[in-house]
């Protein structure tokens, strides 16, 4: 497998499982979707916000997820340079390794999120 199709399979897997997910659960709390008690709690709660407001709260989730991937693909690479104690292997193949800058295979037209993601940024 190539490196570049290594990196993409780790991708799409974060993409789906974590940022997707999280913004899955989100929609689910804004659409009153959710049954167990600490949701539906919450569920009440945004009821009675306006579409803006459910709006801000959107885009203010989904940057923190974002931004929250970001950080941690870019602590997995700073562990390179460091203790290297932590690794990501996908195909047996380190990912830091293979990528010129783990973070910023997120962004752009070609990154992880434009690509795998259901979700607009």
């Amino acid at each position: 497998m190539k490196a570049n199709e290594t990196l993409n399979k780790f991708g799409k897997f974060l993409v789906e499982n974590l940022r997707d997910s999280g913004i899955n659960f989100l929609e689910g709390l804004l659409s009153s979707h959710w049954k167990s008690k600490e949701s539906i709690i919450l569920q009440t709660d945004l009821q009675s916000f306006t579409d803006k407001q459910k709006n801000i709260v959107r885009q203010v989730v989904v940057r923190v997820i974002d931004r929250a991937i970001h950080d941690f693909l870019f602590a997995v690479s700073e562990q390179v340079d460091f203790d290297n104690d932590i690794q990501i292997k996908v195909d047996k193949k380190n990912i830091v390794d293979i990528s010129d800058g783990l973070a910023g295979e997120i962004y752009g037209e070609d990154g992880w999120f434009t690509k795998f993601s259901k979700y607009e940024k």
